[in-house]
């Protein structure tokens, strides 16, 4: 867990404040993914790995509850980093996902709006704040929590300067603590602080004293850690030495409890109070330390901000609609299952007329575009290219499209028909359509549900430096590659990017399939290709040492 002392840098009156905000219950994830057990299991020691592998379930998730309980912990491990206006951001994500309505959803609301609460008080926006912790007492029956709620709403009032309210609430919270020493120690040091800001004649050090003494008894270090900030401050204006003894007391446990925070905090009060050679070495070690503190929060956000770069932008629609059908989608899903196996044959055929009034235009500029193989191909290689590779395309497109009809498969297979027909011409046809698009089109039609295909490079630009030439070599090679992906490799991963560096194109693809193992055998689809890269100066490597998984690097000339 986080740890539960969020410590200020600022005044020791905060400080009790920061401590009581992490005590707030967390729900515990029903899904219980192994990606988010990885995720909370890395919460208290490696905060950055944690959010990356929450960030991978509020991206993979379909449990809308468990999205909300990640954006939440990210939030969290944003506010810890120092991070506030990121970690409001995450909690205002989580909320999307959370229905007020629904009771299941009351305890991440809960946390939520206090995580808010605290993140608009660390901003100094306190109006906010008190609402933020309005809305969180509303929705919860649980009295512990309303009594760590209601603190920090009355330290909100009391960085206001409304001390009555402030006052009000910390009496009501004294008296509802009951046998929690701790509550009720952090309720009294608020306080006796509070009446001594609202009147410096105020005698607050028997309330301070005994509000410690209780922090002792408890061995709650936490708590010692803001007494010792507190009666610093008290004492400061009238013992300045008994103030400098417990801001000692305050950096020693700063030290003990590895909080660079509190020690800032600490090391702020011994520069005012120290001996002025004393204090010349401690403003040397707060100089440092803030400086310290300051890189580190800056990398930690610049990392956060890495980490959610990579997520896909829609990222946020599709769970949000995914917390709104997943119920219902479920039960369909599980009567479509049954219903499927008997009708299969039917839907094909309504797949199919969905499927041709969908393709019909791209096929029709495809062929306008697409040039006729050129004649120093050999026979083999283009019954291959053609026929094999597209009557396969052909049969995945029917096994993964949706919508398809039956005129759809037939103008399809009248295509490859009249494809097979021109092997034995030279009948070279002028391309309409620009190549990138040409790719990108032959890339997509290999993603089904569960392979994805992604792509980078692949822009006008890049193919400028190329003639018609290669380009209708390039457009076999890629999809040979492709029709290899989905008939041996069982990838679910599939990503190339493209390339130009000095004088030479560089296609590089990847995938997470079954790769190759041992010596490489070429038969004809591998030594088609291999024909094809040297046909345009060009070399192609396989990578046979990955345990798992294809890489294959191809170059060739750039013009």
């Amino acid at each position: 867990m986080i740890t539960p002392g969020k410590l200020s840098l600022w005044i020791g009156l905060c400080l009790s404040v920061l401590c009581s905000c992490r005590e707030a219950k967390r729900p515990v994830p029903k899904a219980n993914w192994d990606t988010y057990r990885k995720a909370y299991a890395f919460l208290s020691n490696k905060p950055d790995s944690a959010f990356y592998y929450f960030n991978e379930v509020v991206s993979a998730s379909k449990d809308s509850q468990q999205v909300a309980m990640a954006y939440t912990n990210m939030g969290m491990i944003q506010s810890e980093a120092g991070d506030d206006f990121g970690a409001q951001e995450s909690l205002l994500l989580s909320l999307k996902f959370l229905d007020e309505k629904d009771g299941k959803d009351h305890s991440s609301l809960v946390n939520d709006y206090n995580e808010l609460g605290m993140t608009s008080f660390n901003l100094k926006n306190y109006g906010a704040a008190i609402r933020f912790y309005d809305r969180a007492l509303a929705a919860t029956a649980d009295e512990q929590l309303k009594l760590v709620i209601l603190n920090n709403k009355a330290n909100a009032y009391r960085e206001q300067k409304a001390y009555g309210p402030a006052l009000n609430i910390y009496r009501t919270i004294t008296g509802k603590t009951g046998k929690d020493k701790a509550a009720y120690a952090r309720a009294l040091t608020n306080m006796a602080a509070t009446q001594w800001l609202n009147d410096p004649r105020y005698d607050a050090a028997p309330d301070l004293l005994k509000a410690l003494a209780i922090r002792v008894e408890e061995k709650d270090e936490w708590g010692q850690n803001s007494s010792f900030a507190h009666l610093a401050d008290y004492y400061t204006p009238s013992r300045p030495d008994l103030a400098l003894s417990y801001a000692r007391r305050l950096y020693a446990m700063a030290q003990r409890l590895q909080s660079p925070d509190n020690r800032l905090d600490a090391l702020e009060k011994l520069v005012r109070l120290a001996p002025p050679k004393e204090s010349r070495g401690y403003f040397v070690k707060y100089r440092e330390l803030g400086d310290s503190i300051q890189t580190a929060r800056n990398a930690s956000k610049n990392q956060f901000a890495l980490i959610r770069y990579n997520v896909q932008k829609e990222r946020a629609d599709k769970l949000k609609l995914q917390k709104e059908n997943t119920e219902k989608k479920y039960q369909i899903d599980r009567q479509r299952a049954v219903i499927v196996g008997t009708f299969i044959l039917i839907v094909l055929g309504v797949f199919f007329l969905r499927f041709w009034y969908r393709k019909r235009r791209q096929r029709l500029e495809l062929e306008a575009a697409n040039a006729i193989r050129e004649s120093e191909l050999k026979t083999s290689k283009k019954v291959h290219d053609v026929v094999a590779n597209g009557l396969y395309r052909i049969m995945k497109e029917v096994e993964n499209g949706s919508g398809i009809d039956k005129a759809v498969l037939l103008d399809s297979i009248d295509n490859l028909y009249e494809r097979s027909r021109d092997i034995s011409y030279e009948d070279q046809r002028p391309q309409i359509k620009p190549f990138h698009e040409r790719v990108g089109t032959m890339l997509n039609s290999f993603a089904t549900d569960r392979i994805r295909v992604l792509s980078a490079g692949n822009t006008e630009n890049l193919w400028e430096h190329t003639n018609a030439g290669q380009q209708d070599e390039l457009w076999h090679i890629l999809q040979e590659l492709l029709v290899n992906m989905r008939k041996h490799s069982q990838a679910e991963n599939v990503a190339l990017r493209f390339n130009v560096e000095g004088k030479k194109i560089h296609i590089h693809y990847t995938d997470d399939g079954r790769g190759i193992s041992g010596t490489l055998k070429k038969k004809n689809g591998l030594r088609n290709t291999g024909n094809r890269i040297k046909s345009m100066g060009g070399e192609l490597n396989f990578d046979t040492d990955q345990e798992k998984g294809l890489k294959i690097h191809i170059t060739f000339p750039a013009i």
